[in-house]
């Protein structure tokens, strides 16, 4: 019997930097284009991610650049290290794609390169992934995150659709963090400012305070796993959402890089969906 083909990884892409913007003073947006990415299949959805890989200091890559290659013949802490981030938009007749970066000075990886990204550097990355768009069939929307969900709840909000009623809840630090988005649904806009407090914390009094509009909602909350796991079990047990009319993820977690965050994920989210099912039977 003929060998089975080995599974490819997910897709590659190379994309050269075009332009950078300081859209408040801890986000960046990064341009990145190039013939490359023509036909990137982005669009169908509002929180669509990708895998940045960043190479590590010293260790030479094999040209042209693969990532199965890299599995195979170099040890693991060589591989390049992965940063996940949402597409904010993606243009495929200017073939052009912007992600936002939350930048905190030195600390991370992926802030202090976009910092000091430049024109015609170069940034590889995997994807797109994704499952969520806003629904034409519900009669309202909740979003609901803090800054590391601020580019998937702006691209959401561009395509509610028109005149939906559209509760949004954003967390940044402090007003200078705020930005200008706009939507054709009929949406109040709620910023909440940390000012130092733990983060989420204004958004799980805010969303537990709504009274929620009349009928069918489709809701998207994310950003630091801990507030997000106290908002699914409300909105689960107290406010009774069915899971297919919720997308609902921690992207990130407090005291966790990226790394740390990945390996213990899984484990994060069946301890919750236990808790969650012990709360419905109970």
């Amino acid at each position: 019997m003929a060998d089975e083909p080995k599974r490819k990884g997910p897709r590659l892409n190379t994309g050269t930097v075009l332009r950078t913007e300081q859209i408040t003073p801890h986000m960046i947006r990064v341009v990145v284009g190039g013939e490359s990415l023509a036909g990137f299949p982005a669009g169908q959805y509002t929180d669509h991610y990708i895998k940045l890989l960043f190479p590590r200091p010293g260790v030479e890559y094999p040209e042209p650049f693969d990532m199965d290659v890299v599995r195979a013949e170099l040890p693991r802490d060589q591989w390049p290290s992965t940063r996940t981030y949402t597409v904010r938009a993606w243009d495929p007749e200017a073939v052009e794609l912007t992600i936002d970066f939350v930048y905190h000075g030195d600390e991370g990886l992926a802030g202090p390169w976009a910092a000091a990204a430049k024109p015609g550097d170069v940034l590889r990355f995997q994807g797109p992934g994704g499952a969520y768009a806003p629904g034409a069939e519900a009669d309202w929307h909740l979003l609901v995150g803090d800054e590391s969900a601020l580019p998937a709840i702006a691209a959401s909000l561009e395509r509610v659709p028109e005149g939906a009623p559209t509760r949004v809840f954003l967390e940044v630090e402090g007003p200078q963090e705020q930005q200008e988005l706009t939507t054709p649904g009929d949406a109040e806009i709620v910023w909440l400012h940390r000012n130092g407090s733990p983060v989420g914390d204004s958004l799980v009094r805010a969303v537990r305070a709504l009274e929620f509009p009349k009928g069918d909602v489709h809701a998207f909350v994310h950003g630091e796993a801990n507030f997000v796991k106290q908002l699914r079990r409300h909105l689960r047990i107290d406010r009774g959402l069915p899971m297919d009319r919720l997308s609902i993820s921690g992207y990130w977690r407090r005291g966790r890089d990226e790394d740390g965050w990945q390996s213990s994920k899984q484990d994060w989210n069946r301890q919750v969906e236990e808790e969650e099912a012990r709360a419905v039977s109970g």
